[in-house]
C-alpha cells in the first residue's frame, strides 16, 4: 500500500504517542534522508522539537558502523524517555545488518515501541517480524524485490496490536470488505494492518510485484540467503585480494579499497559499500559505460550489491575484470591519488 515514506508516517502517526517524560525517538544518525524528515515532521505534527527529541546514534570516532553493544546500551540508559526505537533493517549507506531482534527485546524492556524501516532488507535478508516482536515495519519493493521504481510498499503491524484505538488515519479501504458497500458512514475497521490502507491500491503498481514475487515463490529467502553469504563473500575476497590497502603506513601509488560493511557475513546482506583511495565518480561513470549496475554515494563510496536471485559468481567475476579495466585507464583523476 501507499509508498514507504507514506505508510512510515501512517504508522508513526500511531505509534509515536509521546507523553512529557518519553516523547524520543531513537534512530541511526545516517538513516536515509526520508526516514529522517518523517521523524522530525511527526514530532513536530505532537507538539515537540526535534532537537529535543530525535537522537541520531553515530558511530564511535573512526568507525564507520554502529557496533550492536552501543546500540543496547543506548537503549538501557536512554529507553525511559525514548517513545519510540525505529531503525533500518539494513542501514542503506553501510550495508550494516542490524540485529532486528536484540534490538527489539532491549527496547521493550525500556517499555518503548519499536520498529524497522525494511527498505534495504525485504527481499535481501531472511526477515521474521513476528516471531522477533517487532511493533510495526514498512518496506519498499523496488529494491530487492524488483517491482521497479516507484513501486507499492508494504506495511507490517504485530498481530498484538491488531485490535487498537490508537490514533490513525482512516479511508475507503480501512473498512471491512463484507460491510464496505453498505455505504452507511460508519466505520467497521478492519483489524490489523488492513485497517491502515486508505485507498484502493494501484493495479499497474501492483503488477510488476506480484511477477517478481511469482519468481521468488519458486525458491525460498533461507535458500538465496545460503547463496547470498557465498556470493558476497566472493565479491569481498576479490576485491580485497585485487586491491589490498596498505598496511604498516605504508604508501601505495595503486588503487585500493577500503569495504565499510561488517566483515561478518550475519551482520550484512548482499551489498558491499567500498570506498576507493581514488575518486569513484569518474570511474563509476566508466563502468556504467560498460553495463556495470551499482550506485554511488557521497564522499567516495561505490555501493556493490551482488543480487542472490540473479546475479552470478560469473558475474562478479566480470565485475572485477571490468573495475581493473577502469582503475588502470590512463585517466589519473580515475585510477590514481
Amino acid at each position: 500500500m501507499n509508498g514507504l515514506t507514506v505508510n512510515l508516517h501512517l504508522l508513526l502517526i500511531s505509534f509515536y504517542r509521546p507523553t512529557e517524560t518519553r516523547c524520543k525517538i531513537l534512530c541511526e544518525a545516517k538513516a536515509f534522508p526520508s526516514d529522517h524528515y518523517a521523524f522530525e515532521s511527526e514530532i513536530k505534527l505532537k507538539g515537540y522539537d526535534p532537537a529535543e527529541c530525535l537522537i541520531c546514534m553515530t558511530p564511535r570516532k573512526g568507525e564507520h558502523l554502529l557496533r550492536p553493544e552501543d546500540i543496547i546500551t543506548r537503549i538501557k540508559e536512554e529507553g525511559d524517555s525514548i517513545a519510540v526505537v525505529c531503525f533500518s533493517g539494513v542501514q542503506y549507506y553501510t550495508g550494516q545488518l542490524f540485529d532486528m531482534e536484540a534490538i527489539t527485546k532491549a527496547g521493550h524492556e525500556k517499555g518503548c515501541v519499536v520498529g524497522f524501516d525494511l527498505a534495504h532488507a525485504v527481499g535481501n535478508v531472511p526477515i521474521y517480524l513476528h516471531d522477533w516482536n517487532v511493533d510495526f515495519a514498512c518496506w519498499c519493493t523496488y529494491k530487492y524485490l524488483c517491482a521497479g521504481a516507484g513501486g507499492i510498499a508494504g506495511a507490517f503491524i504485530h498481530e498484538k496490536h491488531a485490535i487498537n484505538d490508537y490514533p490513525k488515519l482512516l479511508g475507503w479501504w480501512s473498512h471491512k470488505m463484507d460491510t464496505r458497500f453498505k455505504m452507511d458512514n460508519v466505520m467497521d475497521l478492519e483489524p490489523g494492518i488492513h485497517g491502515y490502507r486508505i485507498s484502493n491500491p494501484p493495479p499497474m503498481l501492483c503488477a510488476p510485484l506480484e511477477a517478481s514475487l511469482d519468481i521468488l515463490d519458486m525458491t525460498s529467502m533461507e535458500n538465496l540467503r545460503e547463496k547470498s553469504l557465498l556470493l558476497t563473500a566472493y565479491l569481498e575476497l576479490l576485491l580485497e585480494s585485487h586491491y589490498p590497502k596498505p598496511r604498516n603506513g605504508e604508501v601505495s601509488s595503486n588503487p585500493y579499497v577500503e569495504i565499510i560493511t561488517p566483515k561478518d557475513p550475519k551482520q550484512r546482506g548482499c551489498q558491499l559499500s567500498v570506498m576507493f583511495s581514488c575518486p569513484v565518480f569518474k570511474a563509476f561513470s566508466e563502468l556504467e559505460k560498460r553495463g556495470v549496475v551499482c550506485d554511488k554515494r557521497d564522499p567516495n563510496v561505490l555501493r556493490l550489491a551482488p543480487k542472490h536471485m540473479y546475479n552470478s559468481f560469473e558475474d562478479v567475476w566480470k565485475f572485477i575484470d571490468v573495475l581493473h579495466i577502469v582503475l588502470q585507464s590512463s585517466t589519473p583523476t580515475c585510477c590514481r591519488q
